[in-house]
């Protein structure tokens, strides 16, 4: 598949108007950090996570008839919630395939927007991904991450920041499928070429760290945990060789730095993320994406409220 050139992204510009916001950019309120970080606070657009641009982009470019059938997609609550919002706007009706550990914030607010969500075990979930499809769905499918439209959409962030920022010296992006990370990263690729751009894991689940070392997709244990809207057992091939070719290799941060970002960000910024959206912060802060200006993408903030009280507690 394509990917998605700096006119596909500009373009999405145009088509996400209206749907999502342009979202703020702001400093670390942090002393000592090893770098000068920057937060790209995604976690504030509609549906509280940046996937609200692949969605609507991807909507953009459907023919009356493809909407006319509904859409189908499958995702752990944050692409579920962008493409249900999409469809309620537009008046058809939504199909989500979610895996069994999603979690109930995020299945409750897709059912708020009117969606339908059906729960599957994890490797059915992911199966749907890999079939673009889910037997007895007539609808049609809008992939999470592999789809050059999604991706066009989601590298709007790089224009965003490029404008707030232009003297930026490293990006880091949370990595669950690819989608954000290589969309912004075409962007970032097009306008700054020096400007570092890496993917943000969670040690319990780090496909593509492991991927890039061994220099082929590999498969890794998963662990799940209050970390949902990230990490998997695996890479797609071609989202892998995308990953090799426009990214500067994968950080991974240990749950614990995880959960110490998400209670950083709310103490310091007071900034609500989920354990996806604290990820890119958590890398940035071991150093190892570099010094001078450094960017977290935030990529959501979509986390039980339970779940947030007891990270903010310092309960394991």
């Amino acid at each position: 598949m394509m990917l998605p050139t700096l006119g596909d992204i500009e373009q999405a510009r145009r088509n996400i108007v209206g749907s999502a916001l342009r979202t703020p950019l702001v400093r670390l309120n942090m002393l000592g950090a090893p770098a000068e970080i920057y937060l790209k606070l995604e976690n504030l657009q509609p549906i509280g996570s940046f996937k609200i641009r692949g969605a609507t982009n991807a909507m953009a470019h459907m023919a009356p008839e493809q909407l006319a059938r509904g859409v189908l997609t499958a995702s752990a609550g944050n692409m579920a919630q962008g493409v249900a919002w999409c469809a309620r706007e537009r008046g058809i009706p939504c199909t989500v395939i979610a895996p069994d550990t999603a979690p109930d914030t995020k299945i409750k607010a897709v059912e708020r927007l009117g969606g339908r969500v059906i729960k599957v075990p994890f490797e059915q979930w992911w199966q749907t991904f890999v079939d673009r499809a889910y037997p007895g769905i007539d609808a049609t499918f809008i992939h999470a991450f592999d789809d050059p439209n999604v991706m066009a959409g989601n590298g709007t962030i790089a224009l965003e920041i490029l404008e707030d920022l232009p003297e930026v010296d490293a990006l880091v992006l949370p990595w669950g499928g690819g989608g954000l990370a290589c969309g912004v990263a075409i962007g970032m690729r097009a306008l700054k070429p020096d400007c570092r751009v890496f993917a943000a894991e969670v040690a319990t689940a780090a496909p593509l760290a492991a991927s890039l070392a061994a220099g082929s997709p590999q498969n890794v244990d998963y662990i799940p945990s209050f970390v949902d809207g990230i990490g998997s057992k695996s890479v797609f091939p071609q989202m892998f060789e995308r990953a090799r070719e426009l990214l500067d290799g994968a950080l991974v941060a240990s749950l614990e730095e995880v959960a110490a970002a998400v209670r950083l960000l709310a103490e310091r910024n007071r900034v609500i993320a989920e354990g996806a959206g604290a990820c890119s912060t958590a890398c940035a802060l071991t150093g190892n994406a570099g010094s001078g200006k450094v960017v977290c993408v935030v990529s959501g903030g979509n986390i039980d409220a339970s779940r947030f009280c007891a990270l903010l507690r310092g309960d394991p």
